[in-house]
């Protein structure tokens, strides 16, 4: 390392700390010192300084401390001396930056709150394009995908490309390695995010191309967006700065791109992210930092062309990515799986209300299909004009040695996913209800309905090799076709539902677990029973099963249940030893059917977190799209932070939205019966089957007796309408005495 970039961006560190100590100073002269300070919809106050030193930051007067903490940080001058090449007071400097721009970008959201537009979709027609600090809701969301795999890593770039062309080849060949895009800052009087706009890419949390924000300041967005992550799913303990650090370095595969002449502000941020392990890769000739220290692998590369950059930032950080490559005229994965589809782009569509589109997946014997066959029975889209509508019957037949009908349903599921990861497809929902709109672009391309079949062809193949031999589509485009084929689907549907529905944990002698949220935390073990789906809705009993069948060293295993220790908790033997081995032994046992004893324990995964109200005496659940407040005293940020990253909670436990309705939720707490309070959006999503199972508790009306915001956000407020309604609750035995 040279002095030069030692001296450059230790300068930087003083200019970003001072300009700060500057605005505080401004800020505090106008506004009362208690004014409150803090990212939206968070439970992490200012991520970075929280989850590094434990301050909580909640008023202007708060600011000071983690201010002056970072002025402490910055290598002290020597009169007519540089500072030495030495990584460590580089790295001071970075991090005493890093602190800075969070305290900066604080005081922008005190003065301009709605500067930043915090939300899934940017509204470019309203001219607002900077989503800010992602908000709990989003974290929990698009961290699943850290979790599960999909998301292998982040870029984060910073400035712009030379031309808008470059910024689109750049950004799409990372959405090609299902990477996310985090941009901030601009040179030369633009971004990559304004280059992306006039180049008409969608940008957003949807389409993984996230833009957080206009300054340099903007890109410790994404470093508390890692922090978070830490804190969330890994459990690592706010303060704990070398776990944090630990753990981004080695779970979290990210890196940044620095487009355009970097500065001194531009440079110690550069420094800062070192501290998390993540390297920078430059297109101008900056001074390289090689292995030494922090990484086993380049802190700082420079000159790399932007034909090269992504390819070079993956082999740098090390990174495993698969590019999906399949014969269609249009880029296909993950990335693309947001990507709306929107009036003006629309060319046709089928579904949706306008037309019936339908899709069906069945088991078929060797000698029935061919294998990559695909076979459209009516017109195609090119027989289509723009603006028309077409019914479609998509029905997929799979031949496979060890395929079985069971895995029908999960094969199925599927199509909504690799449809979508086409781009310039848009689809929605799945069975006899999906929605597919096909957009002018894709057309362009020459996109035509045999490359949805060539799609499902080659993923099945690729993701279920263990189970698949042989896959031939069928796409009917023709009215008659389609209803006919939709009728035989709804049979189908109705025969799998009855078959789950009907099943028990009783029924069967082999549970699943789910280890998939270890990656983030490690203590964590996920069962999932026929009757207490995966907490983080993703997996039911039959998902796992298929699972393992596909991938038996994978992360869904079986487990003997072995004897049952308790019957009405839900608790065995089996279970309880692969719990304890799975979890290092931090876990030695869990019930299944219980919120006050011992319940399983919780990831930051988890749809919905249960708690018990004890004036009420019974349970209220929230879901984790609900932001408000609740009769716990938390909001679902608060509650999965007090609970989450594999910690077992007697009086809270995290579950999936469909296990409300399963005949065992917390029943050995009295099941259903005793929720008492759930968010009007949540309650009125599962209010067909709340309806059906409190008839078959004995209590028909149970709906119109549980409570929502609607009524109140505290028990004081909510029991008043318990005691009205009659709430079967009140008159069960204590939950707590």
């Amino acid at each position: 390392m040279s002095k030069l970039i030692a001296f450059a961006a230790i300068q930087g560190g003083y200019k970003v700390v001072s300009t700060a100590e500057g605005q505080l100073r401004q800020i505090l002269s106008e506004m009362n010192a208690d004014t409150k300070v803090e990212f939206p919809n968070t439970g992490y106050y200012l991520p970075v300084i929280y989850s590094l030193t434990g301050m909580k930051v909640e008023t202007l007067e708060d600011l000071k401390k983690p201010l002056e903490f970072a002025r402490g940080l910055l290598p002290p001058h020597v009169k007519g001396k540089n500072h030495l090449p030495y990584l460590g007071p580089l790295l001071d400097a970075g991090m005493a930056a890093i602190f800075a721009y969070e305290i900066l970008e604080a005081i922008r959201i005190v003065r301009q709150p709605d500067f930043y537009f915090s939300q899934e979709d940017p509204d470019l027609d309203a001219g607002k394009k900077w989503v800010g600090p992602a908000d709990d809701v989003i974290l929990r969301k698009r961290g699943v995908e850290f979790v599960d795999g999909s998301a292998p890593g982040f870029a984060a770039i910073v400035g712009a490309a030379p031309t808008s062309e470059i910024a689109k080849m750049i950004v799409e060949d990372y959405q090609k390695r299902s990477l996310y895009i985090f941009c901030a800052a601009s040179h030369n009087g633009t971004s990559v995010v304004d280059q992306l706009i006039e180049q008409g890419v969608q940008i957003g949390w949807n389409t993984r191309i996230v833009p957080f924000g206009p300054d340099i300041s903007s890109a410790v967005f994404a470093l508390g967006f890692a922090n978070r992550a830490a804190m969330t799913f890994g459990g690592v303990e706010p303060g704990d700065y070398k776990k944090i650090l630990k753990y981004n370095k080695d779970r979290i595969f990210a890196f940044v791109n620095a487009l355009g002449d970097i500065g001194t502000e531009w440079g110690v941020a550069a420094a800062g992210c070192v501290n998390w392990g993540f390297p920078t890769l430059a297109d101008t000739d900056i001074p390289e930092i090689l292995p030494t220290g922090i990484c086993t692998y380049e802190h700082v590369v420079a000159n790399v062309a932007h034909d090269e950059i992504v390819q070079r930032s993956v082999e740098v950080r090390g990174l495993k990515v698969t590019v999906n490559e399949i014969d269609i005229p249009m880029s296909f994965g993950p990335a693309y799986e947001g990507e709306r589809v929107r009036g003006a782009d629309l060319y046709v569509q089928c579904g949706g209300g306008k037309t019936q589109c339908t899709e069906l997946v069945k088991m078929a014997e060797m000698n029935e299909i061919e294998d990559g066959k695909v076979e459209i029975v009516g017109p195609d889209i090119t027989d289509l004009k723009e603006g028309d509508t077409f019914p479609l019957g998509i029905y997929v037949q799979i031949a496979g040695r060890e395929f079985e009908t069971d895995f029908e349903p999960i094969m199925e599921r599927q199509i909504h996913h690799l449809v979508n990861y086409i781009q310039g497809i848009m689809h929605i929902g799945q069975r006899d209800i999906s929605w597919i709109r096909v957009s002018k672009s894709a057309i362009e391309k020459g996109f035509t309905l045999k490359d949805i079949g060539v799609v499902l062809h080659a993923k099945f193949h690729q993701d279920f090799t263990k189970i698949v031999d042989k896959v031939q589509v069928t796409l009917y485009t023709k009215k008659a076709d389609v209803d006919k084929m939709t009728d035989r689907a709804r049979a189908e549907y109705k025969t799998r539902d009855e078959r789950v529905d009907k099943m028990t944990d009783e029924s069967v002698d082999t549970f699943y677990s789910c280890t998939l949220c270890q990656s983030f935390a490690p203590n964590h073990v996920c069962s999932v029973s026929p009757e207490r789906t995966g907490l983080c809705g993703a997996y039911n009993w039959m998902d796992c099963k298929a699972s393992f069948e596909i991938n038996p060293t994978g992360p869904n295993q079986p487990i003997k249940k072995g004897e049952c220790l308790d019957p009405v908790l839900g608790q065995w033997k089996g279970v309880n030893d692969f719990v304890y081995k799975a979890s290092r032994g931090a876990v030695t046992h869990y019930n299944f059917y219980s919120i006050v004893h011992d319940p399983m324990t919780t990831c930051g995964c988890c749809e919905c977190i249960a708690a018990l109200l004890p004036s009420c005496n019974g349970v209220m659940t929230v879901s984790r799209d609900y932001s408000g407040e609740t009769p716990s005293g938390m909001k679902f940020t608060t509650l999965a932070g007090v609970m989450g990253g594999g910690a077992q909670s007697p009086g809270f436990v995290g579950h999936s939205k469909y296990n409300i309705i399963q005949k065992k939720f917390i029943l050995g707490d009295g099941g259903l019966l005793r929720m008492v309070w759930m968010p009007k959006m949540l309650k009125e999503e599962l209010k067909d089957r709340i309806e059906q199972r409190g008839e078959e508790m004995g209590c028909p009306d149970l709906y119109d007796k549980i409570a929502d915001e609607t009524v109140g956000t505290t028990e004081e407020e909510i029991l008043p309408f318990l005691q009205e309604k009659g709430h079967p609750a009140l008159d069960m035995e204590p939950l707590v005495g």
